[in-house]
């Protein structure tokens, strides 16, 4: 078991990696939090942007590229796009090639997919309709989905944030074993939330945590109740039209292409064999021949992504990322009252002075964001309300070999550029985070 409570899976991990305390940038953003401290797991911080007593250092350009290689070298990275943002300052690394034999380098506008990023997206569309009125984050589930077991006493904020209880359908070893042997199957959403259903729930509804995409896989299916229109339409109406986020999409159950330009995504390990506790780095005899050149990664590009559906689903840009994350931290998008709702809802994930999770958002120091992954792609994106910095990473080969999540550990490795309390070594509390949760594939 790790940390939120649950057995691991590689599977779990990709799309769960997104959003939880996120393997390594959680603890370690903690532990390098602003100097006003006012980002605690279980606060809520201010939602103006800016400081006049900042905490944010002056960039060293050279030495933070110097960190992002050796990173990207060491996880053995096909592309990696990092972007940092304050009032004054921009810090920009386009890493690499977008794919294996071209000399092709990303850019803030490559699209790759984003994984459990989307669960942001899915989050925010169910607090704009508790702003309209259609339903309240204490209703219970059966007032909407009344086939759901105990649904009387689950909640909609339950399942938000990741305290219903109900089973992780990505844990379940027939969708890893489908995932292996057919990954161009397409996944119907109540096939998802049906796997979920079948297992016994973790605990009864806000005794415990428990990161699960059946929750987020259910909040979509009311939204598409609640809204009377597709999921992607949702989106498409309620986020991408009004930031202007050209540069991302929710594709059909039946699309595995990416619109151009993007980044291929890349994995060494299939899904069976790095499911369960212990498993997430590959044997060691795969290592030394990974090392040696004698085992190459394989290409996830096409793989159907639908078994992630409302919490994995999304394809974005670095640039994009930046703007959706520093709207969902300001709450630009929901009402004054709605959005402390949520940052109030955030708790921690495994006692205190862990990272928090709350309403379709994760808490990781002074930043708030979400983590995503599938095979093939990792990504953080954080945005910090008190000193007004956004920070996004994506990496091309995830989870690498030896089990870690490349796009957090670079973000974890910068953040002693970015602010000046490093309270612990960045790279210890990345490591033990990663052990911690489990997250590390």
């Amino acid at each position: 078991m790790n940390s939120d409570g649950k057995s691991t899976s590689r599977h779990d991990v990709k799309v769960r990696k997104v959003a939880v305390v996120g393997i390594a940038t959680a603890l370690l953003l903690s532990a390098c939090s602003s100097a006003t401290d006012s980002a605690s797991p279980s606060s809520s911080a201010p939602t103006s942007a800016g400081s006049t007593d900042s905490a944010v250092l002056s960039f060293d350009s050279a030495a933070m590229d110097s960190a992002v290689s050796e990173k990207a070298e060491q996880f053995r990275e096909i592309a990696m796009v990092v972007m940092i943002t304050t009032p004054t300052q921009q810090y920009v690394n386009t890493w690499g090639s977008v794919r294996e034999g071209v000399n092709e380098p990303p850019t803030l506008d490559t699209k790759v997919r984003v994984g459990s990023n989307t669960k942001t997206w899915t989050g925010t569309a169910i607090l704009q309709l508790v702003d309209e009125g259609k339903l309240a984050v204490t209703d219970p589930v059966s007032k909407f989905r009344p086939d759901v077991p105990n649904g009387d006493n689950i909640t909609i904020g339950d399942l938000l944030d990741m305290r219903s209880g109900l089973y992780n359908y990505t844990e379940t070893l027939e969708l890893n074993r489908a995932l292996d042997e057919q990954p161009e199957r397409v996944w119907a959403p109540e096939e998802l939330l049906a796997m979920g259903l079948s297992q016994p729930p973790y605990f009864a509804p806000d005794t415990g945590y428990h990161y699960s995409n059946t929750n987020t896989v259910l909040l979509g299916l009311i939204a598409e109740q609640l809204d009377g229109k597709p999921i992607q339409q949702i989106f498409a109406d309620r986020f991408f039209g009004p930031l202007a986020l050209t540069g991302t999409s929710f594709p059909a159950n039946t699309d595995t292409s990416i619109p151009t330009p993007y980044a291929d995504g890349y994995t060494y390990s299939g899904n069976v064999e790095t499911l369960g506790e212990g498993k997430e780095a590959l044997p060691q005899s795969r290592l030394d021949a990974i090392a040696a050149g004698t085992e190459r990664s394989f290409n996830t590009t096409m793989h159907n992504p639908s078994w992630t559906w409302s919490a994995g689903q999304g394809i974005s840009t670095a640039n994009d990322m930046a703007t959706w994350v520093k709207a969902l931290g300001t709450g630009s998008l929901l009402s004054p009252a709605t959005h402390e709702l949520r940052l109030n809802s955030v708790q921690p994930t495994d006692g205190e002075g862990s990272a928090g999770y709350g309403y379709g958002i994760a808490q990781m120091g002074p930043m708030y964001g979400h983590i995503g992954e599938l095979p093939g792609y990792n990504s953080f994106m954080g945005y910090d309300p008190i000193n007004d910095v956004t920070m996004v990473v994506w990496g091309n080969l995830a989870p690498t070999a030896d089990g870690f999540a490349p796009a957090s550990a670079v973000a974890g490795a910068l953040v002693p550029f970015i602010y000046g309390k490093p309270a612990q070594d960045a790279s210890d509390d990345i490591a033990d985070t990663e052990d911690a949760n489990g997250e590390g594939k």
